[in-house]
C-alpha cells in the first residue's frame, strides 16, 4: 500500500454469507489486481453464525491487501458498513454487497466520474436515473412493487431526484466517507438512504452510473425490511430536521468509539 493509504478500498459488509461470499471474493480480488492502482479489500463481519470467517480466513492467506473486521454480535448492515468505511484506508471507499449482484468492474465507470472532480459516485438499477440501468435479472414483482412505493416516499422525505438509492454498490472519497459515516446513526438497511441524505446536506456532488444488475439468491432483506425502511425514511429526515447529525453518535451508535468495535484482522 502507498504511504498515505492505498487508491482504492472495496468494503464488503457481511453476515451469514457462506454460501455466497468466495466467489465474490474471487471475482474482486482477480479484478483489484489486474489494475494499476493501489487497493485494499476489506470485509467488515456483522458477528456471522455460519462459515463467513473461516472462507474469508482460508481466502486470505498469502494476500498482503486482504484485510477484516472480526466483531463477534450482530449489529446490522448499517452499523457494519459504518464500521467498514471509517476503517478503510482508501483515497476512494467502494462498498458492495457480498453477493456480487453489481459486478466490482462497474468501477471502471465510476472512476472517470472522481477524477474530474465527483464526490460520490452510485450506481442506479433504474433507467430513470441513469438510461442505461437494467437490472439483468430483475427482483420478483413484488418486491419491485414495494422497492419502487418506497422510493416514492424517500424521494419525499429524504433524497428527491434519486430513483434507486439501494443498490449496494457506492463509492465515496474518503473526505466524504470519513464525514458521512461518522455521523450515520442507521444500523440496518435505510443506511444507503441516510449516507446519501447526508452528502448532499455538507454540500457534496453526487453522480450516478448505470447497473447492470443480477437479483442473486439468499437475501437477508424480507418484505417486512421494506416496510420497516419507509418508517425509518422518517426518522432520518427528522434526524435532518432537528440538528442530529450535528452531534456525535453516542455509543454504542458510533462505531469508532463502541466498546465493541471489531478486531482488525489480515493474514
Amino acid at each position: 500500500m502507498d504511504q498515505n493509504g492505498p487508491y482504492l478500498s472495496v468494503v464488503i459488509p457481511a453476515y451469514n454469507e457462506a454460501k455466497r461470499i468466495a466467489p465474490t471474493l474471487d471475482a474482486v480480488y482477480t479484478y483489484l489486481t489486474a489494475q494499476p492502482y493501489s487497493w485494499e479489500l476489506l470485509v467488515a463481519l456483522d458477528g456471522p453464525t455460519d462459515d463467513t470467517l473461516r472462507i474469508i480466513e482460508a481466502f486470505a492467506v498469502g494476500k498482503e491487501n486482504v484485510r477484516w473486521l472480526d466483531r463477534k454480535v450482530n449489529q446490522g448492515k448499517g452499523y457494519t458498513l459504518r464500521e467498514g468505511m471509517l476503517a478503510a484506508k482508501g483515497q476512494i471507499r467502494l462498498f458492495m454487497d457480498a453477493d456480487n449482484s453489481t459486478d466490482i468492474a462497474h468501477f471502471e465507470k465510476m472512476k472517470p466520474l472522481f477524477e474530474q472532480g465527483a464526490d460520490v459516485v452510485i450506481a442506479s438499477r433504474d433507467s430513470k436515473d441513469v438510461p442505461e440501468a437494467r437490472q439483468a435479472v430483475p427482483q420478483p414483482f413484488f418486491k419491485r412493487f414495494l422497492g419502487n412505493a418506497g422510493n416514492l416516499i424517500i424521494q419525499l422525505l429524504v433524497v428527491p431526484g434519486i430513483w434507486d438509492t439501494r443498490c449496494g454498490f457506492k463509492a465515496f472519497t474518503a473526505e466524504v466517507a470519513e464525514q458521512v459515516f461518522a455521523v450515520a446513526r442507521m444500523n440496518g438497511w435505510s443506511i444507503d438512504d441516510e449516507a446519501l441524505a447526508l452528502a448532499r446536506r455538507f454540500g457534496y456532488k453526487i453522480q450516478m452510473v448505470a447497473a447492470n444488475w443480477i437479483d442473486a439468491e439468499g437475501t437477508h432483506v424480507s418484505k417486512l425490511d421494506y416496510l420497516k425502511n419507509i418508517f425509518e425514511a422518517g426518522r432520518i429526515r427528522w434526524n435532518l430536521l432537528t440538528g442530529v447529525y450535528g452531534r456525535s453518535p453516542s455509543t454504542p451508535e458510533s462505531p469508532v468509539s463502541s466498546p465493541r468495535s471489531p478486531i482488525v484482522r489480515k493474514p
